[in-house]
């Protein structure tokens, strides 16, 4: 297992015959098991407004033992933190010791740290940036037209200090701080900058790029925020209010949060589904896509489920709600694609690392140049500390620093809205790399519905109905599918059943009428010595034509053959067609019979087929195709195969909409039970990962290209901060470009 891949077990006992039985396995993302222990505790930072002073934040914390996830709002200037008390004191004083002030929010008593909240208004988020910039350019302008006036200079000193004040403030306070602490960030290199050029007399430069920079970070803030809330706008899908019944049968609206586990609510055409729950009365079409990217209304009738988001259409709709609206199918979505935020891809630590050793270096190197290019190019010293001043700017990484965090949440948001839900940038990154993807057969290749097409007696001298009574009263017992058709497609009364128990794997047991007897597959059959040749040959037709067979057996002898048919889901040819023209070898792992999985799987065109395998045979075929072809994939239902999806570099949950271990036990948690979102999460990845390099190959280009201008002294400071700005966002609007790619269904 690789070391990105966490995995916590609990223990399942769902079972049934002819299926793996194993412990369900809780596989988190970052935070993923937290937020139940510990609430996030929030905070204003009222000096972090860009991603290079959340990046600041990160490494501080980063020797920190006992958090357990970061969530960050740079346009509220906020950061929640959720951590052991211990754990949490320790937190604040590293980022105290980094720079930064955090404050309680929530305190109603000031004193002990609450603030007012961030700054709103127009001239508290861009009125007074316009205003400097006004300013910068007025000063400018009396610079140019009356160099020689002493009046006009100073007052264009005065009017540029008032726009450095007015944009810098902000930047000069995170800027000293960080100096005095000997740390060169992106606000310690403005500072300086801007400082001494206003020393050596360029104060309308000066006030120019404090001005621009400002402008530039303020835009970014609120870019980036558009990406981290991008998925959040789901929350407002869900209706504030509920029709609920009352006790004496009238309906009231209600607000959702006051609506409690299994009222009544309903909905009328048109209207959204305001909670989880299940459908009692009615018959209606269900548009599905907020939550599971279905472009297609689903039908839905009393015993199906409904998610809080969804839009109701044709008819009116009554519903039993099964979760609280902090717990529905929807919030959950949420609260994983913020958890996933907190996960830094690999390309992130990279950047953060370079940034750690470009900046230093970019710092020396100005220093060099103001102190030995008057005595090797023969410059003045007012000429060699202003091209120093310029390199500095240049030197600023905030278009690198940015450029990963924004591509990375959109490329989870644009997943998130198409019913792919990743859990944390590693996974989102290395998804491309997948070589094999090792696919559960029933309920993942084939509709895990299937019906029971033929129940055949063994000569045993008992009548059929005594036999189907035997065997639906022990399938009955079992939550398996399989088990389920065999119940459900027998017509007989239930027999009560005795010290009942499912064997991992093989099937299950019990004592009915002081005998005992087993519903069995094939496999547990051989085990017990009851096969013959005859019987071989009759499981042999049923097993050619790709049907599952269970049989039922006493201590003696089998004494009928269940045969189970599962139909192939329609997209999932096409979705193993789509991984194969990515590179990636499908490869299908089930307990089931050799003859049914092979002729499943020449229907879904995959070539390796391995069939009767228990949950430590799957377990050794995640490493064997790991050893033999790289980086593999295991796609189940996130609660069987416990120990191939903790193996599996990456776990894919399918249809797990509304299920809560489902959504646990996987790294990549499909909503719906479409095949074809495992290519499509391969894509989103490869185009991630493009405009990841995209951009930190701009930002760096850029760089380099004003760097050389500035050394042969064809850059000014003011062309330095344009490149600065025009990097930073050019990489910020290449990542958001993800959240408006239209996927393919």
């Amino acid at each position: 297992m690789n070391s990105t891949h966490h995995h916590q077990q609990q223990v399942d006992t769902t079972c049934g015959c002819g299926s793996g039985c194993a412990t369900s396995p809780a596989i988190g993302g970052p935070m993923a098991s937290s937020t139940t222990a510990f609430e996030p505790q929030r905070f204003r930072i009222a000096n972090m407004d860009c991603a290079s002073e959340e990046s600041e934040i990160r490494r501080a914390l980063d020797g920190v033992a006992g958090i357990r996830g970061l969530q960050f709002n740079l346009g509220d200037r906020e950061l929640a933190i959720a951590a052991e008390d211990h754990a949490l004191r320790l937190a604040l004083d590293a980022i105290r010791k980094a720079g930064f002030k955090p404050e309680p929010l929530g305190v109603k008593d000031k004193s002990d740290g609450a603030t007012a909240a961030a700054p709103t208004g127009f001239w508290a988020s861009w009125g007074k940036l316009i205003a400097a910039l006004g300013l910068a350019v007025a000063a400018e302008g009396l610079a140019f037209a009356f160099s020689d006036s002493w009046p006009a200079r100073a007052l264009g000193m005065a009017l540029a200090g008032v726009a450095i004040a007015l944009a810098g403030f902000s930047v000069y306070g995170k800027g000293l701080s960080a100096l005095r602490q000997g740390r060169l960030n992106i606000n310690a290199l403005m500072t300086v900058a801007v400082t001494g050029a206003f020393l050596i007399g360029q104060w309308p430069e000066a006030a120019m790029v404090m001005a621009l920079y400002a402008i530039a970070e303020a835009i970014e803030a609120r870019a980036v925020d558009r990406a981290r809330n991008a998925i959040k706008s789901l929350l407002a899908l869900a209706p504030e209010q509920a029709e609920v019944r009352q006790s004496d049968g009238s309906w009231t609206r209600v607000g959702v949060k006051a609506v409690v586990v299994d009222a009544t609510v309903r909905i009328r055409p048109g209207e959204r589904v305001p909670l989880d729950g299940v459908v009692t009365l009615g018959q209606s079409a269900i548009d599905q896509s907020p939550v599971t990217g279905e472009s297609l209304p689903i039908d839905k009738a009393p015993g199906d489920e409904v998610y809080a988001g969804t839009i109701n259409q044709s008819a009116a709709l009554e519903f039993r709600v099964t979760a609280p609206a902090s717990d529905s199918t929807l919030a959950r979505i949420i609260h994983a694609v913020e958890q996933a935020q907190s996960s830094r891809a690999p390309t992130q630590r990279f950047v953060d690392r370079f940034a750690a050793i470009y900046t230093p270096a970019v710092f020396i190197l100005a220093v060099a140049v103001a102190l030995l290019a008057p005595w090797l190019a023969g410059l003045t010293w007012i000429q060699a500390v202003y091209k120093a001043l310029v390199l500095l700017v240049i030197a600023c990484p905030c278009a690198l620093v940015i450029s990963t965090p924004v591509t990375v949440v959109s490329g989870l948001a644009a997943g998130a809205r198409r019913g792919i839900l990743i859990k944390g940038g590693v996974y989102l990154e290395d998804a491309r790399k997948i070589k094999a993807v090792a696919l559960d057969k029933t309920g993942t290749i084939t509709e895990g519905k299937p019906k029971l097409v033929a129940f055949e007696p063994v000569d045993t001298g008992l009548d059929q109905r005594v036999l189907e009574g035997l065997a639906k009263s022990l399938a009955g017992r079992s939550d398996h599918p399989v088990s389920k058709a065999i119940a459900e497609g027998l017509s007989t009364a239930d027999l009560e059943v005795g010290e009942f128990q499912a064997v991992a794997g093989r099937g299950v047991q019990g004592v009915i009428g002081n005998h005992s007897y087993a519903l069995a597959n094939h496999r547990w059959i051989e085990e017990r010595g009851q096969c013959s040749a005859e019987l071989e040959a009759r499981l042999a037709v049923h097993e050619e034509a790709g049907r599952t067979v269970t049989l039922l057996a006493n201590s003696e002898r089998v004494m009928a053959i269940c045969a189970v048919a599962d139909t192939i889901k329609p997209s999932s040819a096409q979705a193993v067609a789509d991984l194969k023209s990515l590179g990636v070898t499908p490869v299908m792992l089930t307990g089931d019979n050799i003859a049914t999985a092979r002729t499943v799987g020449f229907q879904a065109g995959i070539a390796e087929v391995r069939g009767n395998l228990l949950p430590e045979d799957k377990l050794q075929a995640i490493c064997e195709l790991q050893q033999r072809l790289g980086i593999t994939a295991m796609t189940g239902d996130g609660i069987n195969d416990a120990p191939a999806l903790a193996k599996a570099d990456i776990g894919f949950a399918m249809g797990a909409a509304g299920t809560h271990t489902a959504m646990e036990a996987a790294d990549v948690v499909v909503m719906n039970d479409d095949l074809r979102r495992l290519p499509e999460t391969i894509r989103l990845s490869k185009r991630t990962h493009a405009v990841l390099w995209q951009n930190i190959s701009l930002a760096l280009g850029i760089k380099l290209v004003f760097l050389l201008l500035a050394i042969f002294d064809n850059a000014s400071m003011w062309m330095a901060v344009f490149a600065d700005m025009g990097a930073s966002l050019l990489v910020v609007f290449n990542g958001l470009r993800l959240l408006g790619r239209q996927q393919s269904k």
